[in-house]
């Protein structure tokens, strides 16, 4: 034991004399390079430790005396060392002689130098100066508790000399995280455009599921008081003088691991009235109407973390198409102008979205075809949306549809559409009684080719006759909104015009319980049939909740042929005859080139 003993401290000390001449050989070679302490710091509320820089404010001191003082250092640590394993030893003699005490073997003040002491006292202070400071820091909840830096000569690392000791001391690089990409078009707050939901907040929220809930209920007066109180024309109000409920929509987003899923029902008329628009089911077996008939949304994709987000979604989801939203909700007005009215409110295929930047999105579609469920012949259809918001007052959205052949029975027939608008803010003042104003203008053109039509005009044959008319869509609306006394009350003006020969996108009315698929002899929809058509509106809001709004409209509509309900309505004597295709002996459904209608509702949303 003895023995053992004995060559534990002539190791010890052949060690430190080892350390020792290293050190002055460091002194006498050593460059002013320096490099940074680190200490290690556990945090609890982090599942991982941290690193602690730590600065002296004598960063400029000589590297010689510094090694001096590293020096005398490993001199006291050895002395320390070394003395009490002697202690330790047992004193040749007597079995029973008692060892030294302990105050035999104290080391003698004296022996260590003041200059050593000065700087041991000063770096215990130091450190209980930032061991308080942490502490503070800790009781304040900064988790990063980063501290000063320590600068001490250090020698350079040669190739030579690889792992030093220098080398255990150069600290390594902590990571630096990548920044996250920024959501797209979270740098402003977008509640004020047209066809966007005002909702700033979900009433409920989880990791995993978001729940909506719509409800839209309203009362329509016409003034052409048609006697089966049936309204034609319109995607939005389809019966009067009576309480109606357009959509109660139960649903949500489900979210998890990237992986994300929406749906969302439509109970009340929107389940009867946006499948009659679709003539695509026809084809085939099975009835897609009645399978679809109760769902608006219904899709499922998933997340990727590259850009700033690209999403790849599949099933029933929302066209862009004429600015509108399908909820009524989110729109500044309840019944808008023909260009949305008009155009699809949703798809039945894939889309992808690309988010390049935090201020673009680039969504191309897959889709089989024009607000339809399925293909109206052989032919899917393609077509995209690019939405731009520079800044926080201006949207910029073009939607782009083409390839498609969407005449039920006509594969040669193929449809283009390009739909653009730009919603501007101009006037933002939450501070005042009228706190924001803001317009709308968007501009509409489509055609249709094959089949005896033409994008281009009429085309005509050696004889002079017409072979193809010119098949076409033309059609703006312009939209101004007023908010009031911290967007409590808003008003919205705006109307629109179109002009579509052929009337290949203009609504069918329901004369008879007519059909996309079976079509009316008393509203034709021949190549060249002219339809013109220009409407205005008021729309006065009241929104105590961000959850709710109270609307008041008023709607004229003209068309250039009978085209509204009259007041003789749109139903034969006894009901509908059930076969809509043909004409009805005697009767005669009675259509006006006017209609002023005053619409009320309650609209909520979750």
């Amino acid at each position: 034991m003895k023995l053992a003993i004995a060559i534990l401290c002539i190791g010890a000390e052949t060690f430190l004399v080892y350390v020792l001449m290293a050190l002055v050989r460091e002194g006498l070679s050593s460059s002013r390079k320096c490099f940074e302490v680190y200490f290690a710091r556990f945090n609890p509320s982090r599942p991982r430790g941290e690193l602690i820089r730590m600065i002296r404010e004598d960063q400029g001191t000589n590297s010689r005396i510094e090694v001096g003082r590293r020096i005398a250092l490993i001199a006291l640590l050895a002395v320390g060392l070394v003395l009490p394993l002697h202690g330790q030893q047992v004193k040749s003699g007597p079995a029973n002689e008692p060892a030294p005490s302990s105050e035999a073997v104290e080391t003698n003040p004296q022996a260590v130098p003041d200059s050593v002491l000065k700087e041991l006292d000063a770096m215990k202070r130091r450190i209980e100066q930032l061991e308080a400071e942490l502490g503070r820091r800790a009781e304040a909840g900064d988790a990063g508790a980063v501290t000063e830096k320590v600068i001490v000569p250090a020698r350079a690392v040669t190739a030579a000399d690889p792992h030093g000791p220098d080398a255990l001391l150069t600290p390594p690089v902590p990571p630096q995280p990548e920044s996250p990409a920024k959501e797209p078009f979270a740098f402003a707050d977008w509640t004020w455009l047209n066809g966007n939901p005002r909702t700033k907040e979900a009433a409920f929220d989880s990791k995993f599921f978001t729940p909506e809930i719509r409800a839209d209920v309203e009362y329509t007066y016409d003034f052409n008081h048609p006697k089966d109180d049936t309204i034609g024309g319109s995607s939005e109000i389809f019966r009067s003088n009576e309480v109606g409920i357009t959509q109660l929509g139960v649903g949500g987003d489900f979210h998890y691991d990237h992986v994300r899923a929406r749906l969302m029902t439509q109970f009340g008329m929107y389940s009867q009235t946006t499948p009659r628009n679709d003539a695509s089911y026809s084809r085939g077996q099975w009835n897609l109407a009645d399978a679809y008939r109760y769902v608006s949304e219904a899709y499922g994709g998933y997340h990727w973390d590259a850009l700033h987000g690209i999403n790849v979604d599949a099933g029933i989801f929302m066209s862009y198409v004429g600015l509108f939203s399908y909820y009524n909700f989110d729109n500044w007005a309840y019944q808008p102008s023909f260009v949305s009215s008009n155009t699809p409110w949703f798809f039945t295929g894939m889309r992808i979205q690309v988010f390049p930047t935090e201020k673009l999105k680039i969504e191309p579609w897959i889709i089989n075809g024009w607000q339809s469920y399925a293909r109206f012949n052989g032919r899917l259809g393609l077509g995209g949306q690019i939405l731009y918001r520079p800044t926080g007052w201006i949207s910029i959205t073009s939607n782009n549809y083409g390839l498609g052949a969407d005449a039920l029975g006509i594969p040669n027939r193929t449809r283009l559409h390009t739909d653009n608008s730009i919603e501007v803010k101009y006037y933002d003042h939450p501070e005042r009684f009228l706190d924001k104003m803001a317009f709308s203008v968007t501009a509409d053109a489509g055609c249709e080719s094959g089949g005896g039509v033409s994008c281009t005009g009429n085309r005509k044959n050696a004889q002079s006759q017409i072979v193809a008319y010119k098949q076409s869509f033309l059609g703006y609306m312009v939209y101004n909104r007023w908010w009031f006394h911290k967007d409590r009350h808003a008003m919205t003006v705006g109307g629109g015009k179109i002009n579509n020969p052929g009337r290949y996108i203009v609504l069918l009315p329901p004369i008879d319980g007519a059909t996309a698929t079976s079509g009316t002899p008393y509203f034709t929809e021949n190549p060249g049939d002219p339809f013109k058509a220009w409407d205005i509106s008021g729309t006065y809001d009241y929104m105590p909740s961000q959850y709710i709004t109270f609307r008041w409209e008023f709607n004229h509509r003209h068309a250039n042929v009978p085209y509204w309900s009259g007041p003789g309505g749109i139903t034969p004597p006894g009901g509908n005859n059930g076969n809509p295709a043909a004409t009805i002996p005697g009767w005669q459904p009675d259509l006006r080139n006017t209609e002023d209608r005053a619409t009320m509702a309650i609209l909520v949303k979750f």
